[in-house]
């Protein structure tokens, strides 16, 4: 079982693990060539939207096939094979899957959240790799279950936290590391949308296949599908886990017969005095997504596309003046507001790499594909995966009635 103070700790291995040299892999990989003992044929748990576009990654890469498809939804086996261009075999069950595609070397799990324990400890219990999306579980249950298999399977797991393999990003972290902006006290995570997750259903008895993002038997909600991604990303530059958690949320936007909410803000807290705080609303667009970072001494934006980093002025001396003690002096009810306004000057920003390059979801597959050629483990692993998908868990008890939820109380039972 997973321990309290092995998730508040980062893992060193894991901290400095290697990229395999992403910066060039697009590169290289476009140039490989792959003898027949280098090809790797690979199962899809899972082929929705999600699914299919990590198939179309996964294929661009040399040596690598997709030889079977698993889904309970029939119309996604056409699907699946025009983007194979193969009669490639489907199975409605992934039990049948794994026992009948011997060939397999890995699995891709994109099966809706509240399935991804059951298909990834089955997965890697049968001596596969597996490519798991996040967030790796839905309880703490399932992420401790997966994490236990994945160390005893002699396997390599990757959760598909991509941000992690995106250039920008770890080129901001690695300047952040070395001081650039300071101490590090905040993390702000926006995901801000116009959009109302819903997927039109042709029957209504598939509103639940389909549209599971919106019921809790499913879904861990706008914290899972789109906070996981800011709250590793907070993990990474604190170097550490959050122990507490505060959060709200609601339904404010559509009142649709959904059970998860259009709106969640939660705030983490670190053991070190570190802070995230992440919102996610639905109903409007204009914050989009950011992940703002606040050193004593700068700042860094994060986006989906580029990241810039800002530099603060110096500190005026705030020390009072000795004739001021002795005289005293008459002031308005207010302090002046002149200069808070927001910031709209220019910023350094990261230079990003065009095309595959600089295409996070790309890397992340090439670097896992990579991982299972040279025998090392992800950068992305499971301990990583892990601590994102608790902090989700435990988040959505704080937001859906629990207001506060210490780590701890939740994580030393399992010991």
């Amino acid at each position: 079982m997973m321990k309290r103070r092995e998730f508040v700790t980062a893992s060193a291995a894991t901290a400095g693990a290697s990229l395999l040299g992403i910066d060039a892999m697009a590169e290289t990989l476009a140039n490989r060539r792959t003898w027949v003992s280098d090809e790797i044929n690979v199962g899809v748990i899972g082929v929705g939207s999600r699914g299919k576009y990590m198939m179309r990654l996964f294929l661009r890469i040399p040596g690598v096939r997709v030889t079977a498809l698993c889904d309970v939804y029939e119309p996604r086996f056409a699907e699946g094979r025009e983007i194979t261009g193969e009669d490639t075999p489907a199975y409605r069950d992934y039990r049948q899957m794994l026992d009948s595609a011997s060939e397999l070397n890995a699995v891709i799990v994109a099966s809706p959240l509240s399935f991804h324990g059951e298909h990834m400890v089955a997965s890697l219990e049968r001596g596969l790799h597996v490519y798991g999306e996040k967030a790796i579980g839905l309880t703490v249950d399932d992420c401790n279950a997966i994490v236990r298999v994945a160390q005893n399977s002699g396997r390599w797991f990757q959760t598909g936290l991509q941000y992690r393999y995106a250039p920008w990003y770890r080129e901001a972290i690695d300047r952040i590391r070395t001081g650039e902006i300071g101490r590090v006290t905040h993390v702000y995570g926006y995901w801000h949308r116009n959009y109302n997750w819903r997927r039109p259903v042709p029957d209504p008895s598939l509103e639940r296949l389909i549209n599971w993002r919106l019921y809790r038997e499913y879904s861990g909600g706008l914290l899972a599908e789109l906070g996981s991604h800011q709250i590793d990303v907070a993990n990474w530059i604190f170097d550490e886990a959050p122990t507490s958690v505060i959060g709200t949320g609601g339904i404010t936007f559509y009142h649709d017969g959904r059970e998860t909410f259009d709106n969640v803000q939660a705030v983490f807290t670190y053991p070190s005095g570190g802070t995230h705080v992440f919102s996610s609303i639905i109903g409007n667009h204009n914050v989009g997504y950011q992940v703002n970072v606040y050193g004593t001494g700068g700042s860094v934006k994060l986006t989906l596309e580029d990241g810039t980093f800002y530099y603060e002025p110096a500190r005026a001396n705030s020390a009072v003046p000795q004739e001021l003690i002795e005289r005293g002096v008459h002031t308005s009810a207010t302090l002046s507001t002149r200069g808070d306004m927001p910031y709209r000057g220019p910023g350094l920003p990261i230079e990003v790499p065009e095309g595959e390059a600089g295409n996070p979801t790309f890397l992340a597959a090439a670097s896992f594909i990579e991982s299972m050629r040279n025998n090392a483990r992800p950068f992305a692993d499971e301990q990583v995966g892990w601590r994102s998908a608790v902090a989700v868990a435990l988040g959505n008890r704080a937001i859906r009635g629990e207001r506060h939820v210490e780590f701890a109380e939740h994580l030393e039972a399992k010991e």
